[in-house]
């Protein structure tokens, strides 16, 4: 369901920043923004007090299915909420509303017009030309209201949301500085190897997850030096709360991620966006399996939800300062 304001709203006024500066900020010091998805208040609530709390830019996150599950203006005023919290607070911290994976140029229309800061148009499934074609138009119509735009070069396997493909396909560096010269585009996704959703890599008990292709960043930065680039499937799947999940009536068999000392890699070069999602399913999926098995006779989804947003909380702020260096930045 869209929304049905007629005249477009600047995400101005309801208090987003732009990703450019942050981008800026980020590449000169070393560090990534978080990106994290929501879907839920519990969701948006631990994202923004992790990230005031850690002293740390963000980047909200919404799927094209988060929109539909949520209702597009009803998000928008979560997202309006949560700027709003934070300067009752005293604490604001630069917050940018990004469109995650859409899919088209009116949805992402669609989204510059109700008020989101950044969107992303992923055509990386298209011919090139194609993608190329309509990352232009997308970028042309966000450049009217200063919406900045990511583009994608490259597939990455996995499930998650509504994004799916079995195989991956690395990011060819030959391609990167025309597609950005053609598009306009204001950073770009790149796959070295990430993957969407829980089970990232096939790997057998005491195999090594295979590591990201560097090399391939390394020759994207080369050709385009000091251009933004992101990373998205970045979840490091953490085992803690994979077995919590197995432990109270799950059944979650070899999911994996990639490894934190991999992401604070990536994070120190041009990457200056990694998206995570997986991780907060998994955290809140643990926590309400632990509080329904050690409480079966709780109902009120506030007892429930509650611990899962405490723990979201939690690794918001461990991945903020452990993981993408992007604590104390504000």
């Amino acid at each position: 369901m869209h929304t049905t304001e007629t005249k477009p709203v600047s995400y101005k006024e309801l208090g987003f920043s732009n990703t450019r500066e942050m981008f800026k900020a980020a590449m000169k010091d070393g560090y990534a923004v978080p990106a994290y998805n929501f879907n839920n208040m519990e969701q948006i609530q631990a994202i923004i007090t992790a990230c005031m709390k850690s002293r740390s830019p963000v980047i909200l996150q919404v799927s094209k299915g988060a929109r539909d599950y949520a209702n597009a203006t009803l998000l928008r005023w979560m997202g309006r909420g949560a700027m709003e919290m934070m300067k009752e607070q005293g604490t604001p911290v630069p917050a940018a509303m990004h469109l995650d994976h859409g899919d088209s140029f009116e949805l992402c229309k669609s989204c510059i017009d109700s008020g989101f800061s950044s969107v992303m148009y992923d055509g990386s499934s298209l011919p090139y030309a194609e993608n190329a074609r309509i990352t232009r138009q997308v970028v042309e119509y966000a450049h009217k209201f200063d919406v900045s735009v990511e583009a994608e070069l490259g597939v990455l396997a996995g499930i998650e949301d509504e994004v799916s493909s079995e195989k991956s396909h690395y990011t060819d560096p030959a391609q990167v500085e025309d597609f950005v010269k053609k598009t306009g585009v204001d950073s770009l996704a790149i796959s070295i190897g990430t993957s969407h959703g829980a089970y990232k890599f096939k790997v057998k008990p005491g195999e090594s997850v295979p590591p990201l292709r560097f090399d391939i960043l390394e020759e994207v930065e080369k050709r385009i030096p000091g251009f933004p680039i992101v990373l998205h499937g970045s979840s490091s799947v953490m085992p803690a709360y994979i077995d919590m999940i197995n432990k109270y009536g799950g059944k979650m068999e070899n999911a994996v991620g990639v490894p934190p000392e991999q992401l604070r890699r990536a994070a120190k070069s041009a990457v200056c966006k990694i998206n995570i999602d997986s991780d907060g399913r998994l955290v809140m999926t643990a926590m309400i399996r632990k509080v329904f098995s050690e409480k079966p006779g709780e109902f009120d989804p506030r007892k429930y939800l509650g611990p899962a947003r405490e723990e979201l909380i939690k690794m918001y702020m461990d991945k903020n300062k452990d993981v993408l260096g992007s604590a104390g930045r504000v």
